[in-house]
């Protein structure tokens, strides 16, 4: 008689968050959204829009939490801008964002303001997942002429 070696089912693998009764990401559902990050020198303006771009979430500037105009562009007031925007994505069911950011661009500054970094690390503080952080700039390929007349600005 043969001796046959009987053969077990092989263990059920679980993903680490599984077994630690964590829900994981096929169970969660992405809901996504983009957030404009607008950034000059003199003010932040934080835009929440859905992935078409085409109806507004949630909106804030710098100049909604601070009292000085030249305090609008700081990192604290974009740090708040950005935690009011995302407390209204939250209610709204948000739990992914793309993140684009622009600064003035043109004939104007290329780089953007001070606030930027400090917004981004917000958001990435509130516990929604990032997808992907791109610079929407506008780059002239050639462009008018910049102000300041055939000698420079002169100060």
């Amino acid at each position: 008689m043969l001796k046959t070696k009987i053969l077990k089912p092989p263990k059920t693998l679980f993903r680490m968050s599984e077994a630690q009764g964590v829900a994981s990401s096929e169970t969660r559902r992405e809901v996504w959204g983009i957030i404009h990050i607008y950034s000059s020198y003199n003010n932040i303006i934080i835009h929440a829009t859905d992935l078409t771009g085409a109806e507004t979430l949630a909106m804030a500037s710098g100049g909604m939490f601070v009292e000085s105009g030249r305090l609008e562009s700081s990192p604290y007031a974009a740090t708040r801008a950005a935690n009011y925007v995302m407390e209204i994505l939250k209610q709204k069911g948000i739990n992914a964002v793309h993140i684009r950011v622009r600064a003035p661009g043109g004939v104007q500054s290329k780089t953007p303001g001070p606030g930027t970094q400090a917004a981004i690390r917000a958001i990435a503080r509130s516990g929604v997942m990032i997808g992907r952080i791109e610079d929407v700039t506008p780059l002239p390929h050639d462009s008018v002429r910049r102000k300041g007349g055939r000698r420079g600005r002169r100060v």
